[in-house]
Parts: C-alpha cells; structure tokens; sequence
C-alpha cells in the first residue's frame, strides 16, 4: 500500500495502517504535532481507529518555535 505523508511516498503492508502505527513507526512521541489525513483534520482521540488506505494522503504539522 502506497501512502504520502508530508509530501514523501510511504510503502506500508497493505491494509495494516492506522494513523495512530504510522505515527509511532515515524518515531511522532508526544503531542507536539497534528494531522491531517486527506486534507481534514484527525482528532488525536482517533489515531488508533483511523484506517491508512491505498493512496492517502498524510500531513503532519509540528508547531516550530522561534522567531
């Protein structure tokens, strides 16, 4: 299964995601960070259930400090 996460091609076993794997895969830890699949907004609640599907797209946005 294909995916996109933050521009960048993802290989994942097919129908084996959820956000809430992948983010923990990638090595996200905390919640300093949020995301967006196919364009809406995920509520970090729904990680675990939310399903990764041939094709999505993933956005994951992490605040940057600084000035």
């Amino acid at each position: 299964m294909e995916i996109t996460v933050n521009g960048e091609q993802v290989t994942l076993e097919k129908n084996s995601g959820t956000v809430a794997g992948l983010l923990q895969t990638l090595g996200y830890i905390g919640e300093t960070f949020a995301v967006a699949l196919n364009g809406d907004f995920v509520a970090r609640a729904t990680y675990g259930e939310t399903p990764l599907n041939d094709g999505d797209s993933l956005d994951i946005v992490a605040p940057v400090v600084g000035g």
